[in-house]
């Protein structure tokens, strides 16, 4: 009980100083969480233990800062330890230099989490036990709420929730500074409200709820008046993205959704809508322009995509070396191939379970460097064909790889004399499988768009020519039309327009339907050229219209998060698997033969028409208006903000000119009655000046000589009939301000 009575006087003692660190917490926790799709599970997990253990240490036991502060950064490296995986360095060292070493090794199995955690640890111990005054919390508070609205406004990321949450931090917090100052400057009242709690709280909560209900639940409208970027920006014939109404907001789900193009991490439950995001994810430089694979899904569930059991149990091929040749599951002795190398550069910290490269890759050249090993964990599926990365106890996603693909040359000739089947049972029911809640109507479509198809292949190209020709592509699909609960039926027959994972669902369930062994894979579509960057940058690859010169397409290509795709393969007896592209807008880059690209035509840009050197063309000059008047603008507002104290001076001396010297002394006076009113020296009604100044020079004993000073030249203006100089206003005035200032 001694122990409890101690840790309760102690937290009444710092009170605010604890509630400070624990809104500093918030703050970072909700501020983190803006990188929900950006960062890895495990950096969040970093995180938010972090917040945890050492808000918990500073608010709940009872010691000092020289014993606080070692405990919380033992926790920190526990869990940086715990998240990391790290197994240990392997060795003992017994010198100096072996020292080093071994703390290079820890801290190199640590990251990126430790520097995380330590990052986290100090800004939290730094914010609160700063921002405890009242100029400091609207800094902290104000800085937080600039970065996620700008944020909130040009981006497509919905921020709304964690904009509320920190302006209903920043109120408490400014409660609490209130409370905390009111206690120090009046302690014997402090005492007498804590006696009627009720009256106290209930007021506090009241009008938070009122503001905070009030903000969150009004509607969204667009606003009425531009600002000033935008009329700058518009003023120069540029537009500016809006990202207004739904914008970022999940079209079905929660509101933890991502809701941005990119790499999908769950592909359960397909069809939100979502807004392009053309950030860079990573640069490929290829021999061969192509698709960049990442993960196959064989199994629909009616809603999205699961790996099969087989796909889980697939035996991966690790330690494997430089320039291995990589087994495949599949027969493709029938089919030509080309070797398709690619240097590939992550221009992104995310963490991806599998290594981005045409499929199906061929040799691994080297992880991370040349001069490094390749991680003995990473692993090869000859069915899926993946190259898996390790999710635990592999350190952070290579920065860049090297690999070579073996491409499948496009004979169209020599796949329709090829069946769609596969040899084992097993295989059948895999790429064949379709839940027994499939509409009837989806398998007579399929029946119904092959039935006149010659070959297998013609049967494919009948499928995915139908779903280019007859479907929209949209990122934002109508999902109030949908009735079924069938993802594929869905979009077949009620919104029948979408993106990418419509497409290629549909084309996988009708292939199937249609008795063809197909499996749906995702990964990214090319990307864009250096060359073609600025022209494609509000559009994905395979936009129709644009010249390829070169058929192979060998460059270095910029893949973005707006490429992130989706597309099919299908089964053929020799060929293996052979992707399709039934997305309505793209086209799957095949590899092309030599004597097919020499017999391509080439394309020789149009002549410009010349122009007369005498009559050169002019454009009427613009006097940029916008930009000059807003730098005035700014330069003004700068100038003001400098000068401040002497504009403000000023206007108080421009409203002052016409006072007499006793009628400045008399207005001075009721000024600092309303300041003390104001910081709780009040006068009550039947009080004279004189009675409640003797009263506050008992409560402020320290100001009590200047208070009578005040209140003798207040009497001897107002009812002596004296008459002051100026001289004698100037001062009574600095007097007057000078206790106001120490109040």
């Amino acid at each position: 009980m001694i122990r409890l009575s101690e840790w309760l006087r102690g937290w009444r003692k710092d009170w605010f100083g604890k509630l400070s660190l624990l809104f500093v917490a918030v703050l970072i926790w909700k501020y983190v969480s803006v990188m929900e799709g950006y960062w890895w599970p495990e950096t969040f997990q970093a995180v938010y233990f972090t917040i945890v253990f050492a808000a918990a240490t500073e608010l709940l036991l009872p010691l000092s800062r020289l014993f606080r502060l070692p405990l919380q950064l033992a926790g920190t490296i526990f869990i940086a330890w715990r998240i990391s995986g790290y197994e240990g360095a392997g060795f003992r060292p017994t010198s100096a230099d072996e020292l080093v070493l071994w703390g290079q090794s820890v801290l190199s199995g640590l990251y990126p989490f430790i520097w995380i955690g330590l990052a986290i640890w100090l800004l939290l111990l730094l914010f609160g036990s700063w921002a405890v005054t009242r100029i400091r919390i609207f800094g902290t508070v104000g800085v937080c709420l600039l970065s996620l609205t700008i944020a909130d406004s040009f981006t497509p990321i919905y921020l709304w929730d964690e904009v509320a949450w920190t302006v209903f931090v920043g109120l408490c917090w400014l409660v609490a500074e209130h409370f905390a100052r009111f206690e120090r400057e009046h302690p014997r009242s402090w005492k007498e409200l804590l006696e009627y709690p009720a009256a106290f709280f209930l007021p506090i909560v009241l009008v938070l709820t009122i503001v905070m209900t009030s903000g969150v639940f009004v509607p969204e409208v667009a606003p009425v008046i531009k600002d000033p970027y935008t009329i700058w920006v518009e003023s120069r014939g540029q537009t500016v993205n809006g990202f207004l109404g739904d914008k970022g907001i999940p079209l079905e789900g929660g509101r933890n959704a991502d809701t941005r193009s990119g790499y999908s991490r769950n592909d359960t439950k397909l069809g939100e809508g979502f807004q392009f995001d053309y950030s860079p994810v990573m640069t490929v430089e290829t021999s061969h322009r192509s698709y960049w694979r990442g993960e196959t899904k064989s199994l629909y569930t009616g809603e999205g995509w699961l790996d099969s059991r087989n796909e889980r149990n697939e035996q991966l091929l690790r330690d494997i070396g430089p320039g291995e040749s990589l087994p495949l599951a599949d027969d493709r002795g029938r089919a030509k191939t080309v070797k398709v190398t690619q240097t590939v550069t992550m221009d992104r910290e995310d963490r991806y379970p599998v290594l981005f490269a045409a499929g199906p890759i061929s040799s691994v050249q080297w992880i991370g460097s040349e001069d490094e090993p390749i991680p003995e964990r990473l692993g090869w599926g000859a069915e899926s064909w993946e190259l898996q990365w390790p999710a635990r106890n592999a350190g952070r996603f290579p920065k860049s790889y090297a690999v070579v693909s073996e491409l499948i040359e496009l004979d169209e000739t020599e796949l329709r004399k090829a069946k769609a089947e596969m040899s084992d049972e097993a295989g059948r029911r895999q790429y064949l499988q379709l839940p027994d809640s499939l509409p009837d109507r989806v398998r007579d479509l399929a029946a119904q768009l092959t039935e006149k198809a010659a070959s297998d292949y013609d049967k494919a190209k009948a499928i995915e020519t139908y779903l280019r020709m007859n479907y929209s592509y949209t990122n934002t699909p109508d999902l109030s039309k949908k009735r079924s609960d069938d993802f594929v039926d869905s979009f077949l027959f009620e919104i029948r327009e979408g993106y990418c994972d419509y497409y290629s669902s549909a084309m996988v369930v009708l292939a199937r339907a249609a008795d063809l062994p197909a499996r749906w894979v995702k990964g990214y579509a090319p990307g864009v050229t250096t060359d073609n960057l600025d022209m494609l940058q509000y559009w994905g690859s395979g936009v129709p219209g644009m010249p390829e010169i070169d058929p192979n397409g060998a460059g270095t290509y910029t893949v973005r998060n707006a490429d992130a795709h989706s597309w099919v393969e299908i089964y053929f007896e020799g060929f293996g698997w052979i992707p399709f592209e039934p997305t309505a807008g793209f086209a799957f880059p095949y590899a092309v033969g030599e004597e097919e690209a020499a017999s391509l035509p080439e394309t020789e840009a149009e002549p410009e028409p010349a122009q007369d050197p005498a009559e050169p063309v002019r454009e009427p000059a613009r006097f940029p208006v916008a930009p000059v008047a807003y730098g005035l603008l700014a330069a003004a507002a700068g100038f003001a903000f400098i000068r401040r104290k002497a504009i403000a001076e000023a206007w108080r001396s421009f409203r002052l000119r016409s006072y007499t010297p006793a009628e400045r002394i008399v207005y001075e006076t009721e000024k600092l009655l309303r300041f003390c009113r104001k910081r709780g020296l009040e006068r009550s009604e039947h009080e004279t000046l004189r009675e409640a100044v003797v009263r506050w020079s008992d409560q402020r004993r320290t100001l009590s000589k200047d208070f009578r000073e005040i209140l003798d030249h207040f009497e001897r203006v107002k009812y002596g009939g004296g008459e002051p100089t100026s001289e004698e206003a100037e001062r009574f005035a600095l007097k007057a301000k000078a206790i106001a200032e120490r109040l």
